[in-house]
């Protein structure tokens, strides 16, 4: 099975309260950014498509992809408005390298450059997931009891803590199903849009246009995501205490 990367890096991290974006801000001693590349760069997928912002993709490929040697981009392109019209371009720009190469794309992980801590293990389990499932999201169980609120801020209701998943990536699925389940969306959003229906990851696309059931996948309590300057703090910490072989 031939498995390829959707790598976004194309956020402008303004919780970061930081002028510089916060996939180039600096973890120890290397960008935000690297940690995931790498993470992919040393897997099993055959190629990453980097998605960043438009007019990054010369610096990107100049002081990121080129000078840590990362061999397994195959392009990079610029990001859309929203989370869910950058992966679209990442597909879409998948699919252009597929068809003009000749290729056969089976599998797609789609992963946040904000969460650097993107593990072996996890990467297994997704796998090994996939070959049964053509969905799956990684994430794990919350820990804390969930508070379902109105539009007044009154508590509606409490869902069994044991049934609720916080969510993480990366998610991935079967190639044919990504690309046609976001092409879907390309052409539906506004529709969608004016139904009340906000997409907010990459599960919820298949979730919505198709009849696909995703699998949940065991990620890690440290599989965070960098969003705001508390989380690079946590983020630190981790990394210092870490023994899950990151760089």
């Amino acid at each position: 099975m031939t498995s390829i990367a959707i790598l976004l890096a194309a956020g402008s991290g303004t919780r970061m309260k930081s002028i510089e974006k916060k996939q180039y801000m600096l973890l120890k001693d290397r960008p935000i950014l690297y940690y995931a590349l790498k993470a992919l760069e040393d897997s099993y997928v055959s190629g990453i498509f980097l998605v960043v912002n438009a007019g990054d993709e010369d610096l990107v490929r100049r002081d990121y992809v080129e000078k840590y040697g990362f061999t397994k981009v195959m392009d990079i392109v610029a990001g859309g408005n929203e989370r869910y019209h950058s992966v679209l371009r990442g597909l879409e720009a998948a699919e252009n390298y597929r068809t003009a190469h000749s290729l056969t794309f089976d599998r797609v992980l789609i992963q946040d450059s904000a969460r650097p801590f993107l593990t072996k293990d996890i990467l297994q389990r997704v796998s090994d997931t996939l070959d049964t499932h053509p969905a799956c999201v990684v994430g794990m169980p919350v820990k804390d009891t969930i508070k379902i609120a109105d539009e007044n801020g009154m508590v509606d209701h409490t869902p069994n803590r044991n049934l609720v998943w916080a969510v993480q990536t990366p998610q991935a699925f079967s190639y044919d199903l990504a690309l046609s389940a976001y092409r879907k969306l390309g052409e539906r959003e506004q529709e969608l849009l004016d139904q009340g229906i906000v997409i907010t990851d990459d599960a919820m696309v298949v979730e919505t246009l198709t009849d696909t059931r995703i699998r949940l996948v065991q990620g890690s309590y440290e599989n965070i995501k960098i969003t705001t300057p508390e989380d690079l703090i946590t983020a630190e910490k981790i990394l210092d205490s870490s023994k899950n072989g990151l760089i």
